[in-house]
């Protein structure tokens, strides 16, 4: 609970001021995503999918840009987070593209399920979520019981490879190294910089606790909380800078209700 309150902490802190520093105000970002809403979304989901009058959970949403360009496509989106700083960009944003997303302030695993259970044809969540939680069981549960039969559940985050065991050094492929400097079996929670602190100027950094786990804990997990898992992809570096040859990078775990 103690690292749960910490890491809500510092996502209240300075979120809606990292996300202008990172995307511009809602409306300047507004602008750019009018113009491709797709981009912001075809690492996760097949574009071509009819997503009108789907309903669709984005669990620890962040500033919103994934459910605001799904609620482009046609999409009844919720999102649920537990930062107010987050909710305020995500909604201005959301105004600005003419659409509307529903946006929830809470710890997820206190969503209140007689409200939103067995409702939602699509959950996901993607890059950074799963290290927040020091046990995963009750985050699979949730994802379970949020869905209608037949729904699909996905998942797109950092891989284990990268974020326990290896360590790269380099600005270029040419010149990038790579260290096994970690313990891929680590159970440790581990002190970090919040993920936004990189837009934040002149400021002290806050910090979260993350636990890291393996592919392994994270597949057993969901397939322990009754979900098929029907895919798991694992990717390279797809940034246009820096390639980590022959590295995953990122997976995406594909689950479905049956």
């Amino acid at each position: 609970m103690d690292n749960t309150n910490q890491n809500k902490d510092a996502w209240n802190k300075e979120s809606y001021n990292a996300w202008v520093t990172r995307f511009g105000n809602p409306k300047e970002y507004a602008l750019k995503i009018k113009k491709d809403p797709g981009h912001l979304i075809k690492g996760l989901f097949d574009i071509n999918y009819d997503f009108h009058g789907k309903k669709i959970m984005n669990l620890m949403g962040s500033n919103g840009n994934k459910a605001a360009a799904l609620a482009m496509f046609g999409a009844i989106v919720t999102v649920v987070d537990y930062s107010e700083g987050n909710k305020k960009y995500a909604t201005e944003l959301s105004e600005a593209l003419g659409v509307q997303i529903d946006y929830v302030v809470s710890d997820v695993l206190k969503i209140n399920l007689e409200m939103f259970g067995q409702q939602f044809d699509i959950v996901f969540a993607e890059m950074g979520i799963l290290h927040y939680f020091s046990d995963l069981a009750p985050f699979f549960n949730l994802i379970y019981d949020l869905m209608v039969t037949g729904g699909t559940a996905i998942i797109k985050d950092f891989h284990p490879i990268s974020t326990k065991l290896i360590s790269s050094r380099g600005s270029t492929a040419k010149v990038r190294k790579h260290k096994v400097d970690g313990d891929y079996f680590s159970q440790d929670l581990i002190e970090h910089d919040v993920a936004y602190g990189k837009y934040i100027d002149g400021n002290e950094v806050e910090k979260v606790y993350l636990r890291r786990w393996t592919l392994g804990e994270i597949v057993t997990a969901a397939a322990e909380s009754g979900h098929m898992v029907t895919k798991l992809e694992e990717h390279p570096n797809q940034s246009s800078e820096v390639f980590d040859q022959g590295i995953p990078k990122t997976f995406t775990l594909k689950l479905s209700k049956v």
